[in-house]
């Protein structure tokens, strides 16, 4: 495979940013060439090469992928707001256009990298899932998170569906915030919580962009969720003691506190393996949410 590649991260958020900042710092065999699409670039860190569009403009993001011969399209999304029409808008109706301008552009990416979450998964009572496990969503969010992946995947190029589990790191302090203010979650029943850094989720797809650079074998699809799922009150717990915050045992929520991003929606009740990814060579930086929230606490994430 060429030694240079071009990369179109479209809905260029927090997550693309870290991953655009890896492959800059990559000791790589390959000359990564990136590209960070959003509505808005002036949100977008100085440096970043990028252009204003909108992913769900059918006849923009055609032209772009013939104008700007794009090696690997990378979606992070983010939805316009937390309905169900706000999901299909943003997941569903860009995976549509996608669709649309694979087929009609004459210049096709090679891969597609496609973000979603472990929230297209149903299972609540503590199970085990992996990529293999039956997706029967209960909420809209799930639902619509799977309709956009079923549209990804039938796609007539090489596609890579990435479902992240609860994201946390700079900037998503929610569960901190609880803490703080000295909310826990009942110790039963059990609520399972899946978590991953937000460094770690750019690591994952660089990681498979340099197995693609490599003509290495990719699955169709990857859990990514760091390697302790634990019970949300033992978390908050641990949480709390790292912070000084001491509970007298009457504040609590009924939230589990699972999300500091939407992307984690849905997945608090079951436990969440990240096997194949470890399978394909892939070390965390944060492998369980100790090391992530101390760097946090400590002031070394930012």
């Amino acid at each position: 495979m060429e030694s240079s590649l071009k990369v179109l991260f479209a809905g260029c958020g927090d997550i693309a940013v870290r991953a655009i900042a890896q492959l800059n710092n990559l000791q790589s065999d390959s000359d990564w060439q990136t590209l960070g699409m959003r509505r808005n670039v002036a949100k977008l860190p100085a440096g970043i090469d990028a252009i204003a569009g909108d992913i769900r403009d059918r006849v923009y993001l055609q032209d772009i992928l013939n104008s700007q011969n794009i090696d690997v399209l990378v979606v992070t999304l983010t939805p316009n707001q937390m309905s169900d029409e706000g999901y299909r808008d943003s997941y569903v109706v860009a995976a549509q256009s996608i669709e649309s301008a694979v087929k009609a552009c004459k210049q096709r990416p090679r891969l597609i990298v496609w973000v979603s979450s472990t929230g297209v998964y149903g299972q609540n009572s503590g199970e085990w899932v992996n990529e293999s496990a039956e997706t029967n969503p209960v909420s809209f969010r799930g639902k619509r998170l799977l309709e956009a992946e079923n549209v990804i995947s039938s796609l007539p190029i090489a596609s890579v569906i990435v479902r992240f589990s609860g994201i946390y790191g700079p900037g998503r302090n929610r569960l901190i915030n609880q803490i703080k203010k000295g909310e826990l979650v009942p110790e039963q029943p059990v609520s399972w919580t899946n978590r991953i850094h937000s460094d770690d989720c750019a690591g994952v797809i660089v990681h498979l962009l340099e197995q693609f650079s490599r003509s290495e074998h990719l699955a169709p699809c990857y859990i990514g969720t760091d390697d302790e799922p634990v019970p949300a009150y033992e978390m908050r717990r641990w949480l709390a003691a790292e912070i000084g915050v001491q509970f007298n045992g009457a504040s609590q929520t009924e939230s589990c506190g699972e999300t500091d991003s939407s992307s984690a929606a849905d997945n608090s009740g079951r436990r969440c393996s990240n096997q194949r990814l470890r399978d394909s060579g892939y070390e965390f930086l944060y492998p369980t949410y100790r090391e992530g929230y101390r760097a946090l606490l400590d002031g070394n994430d930012d």
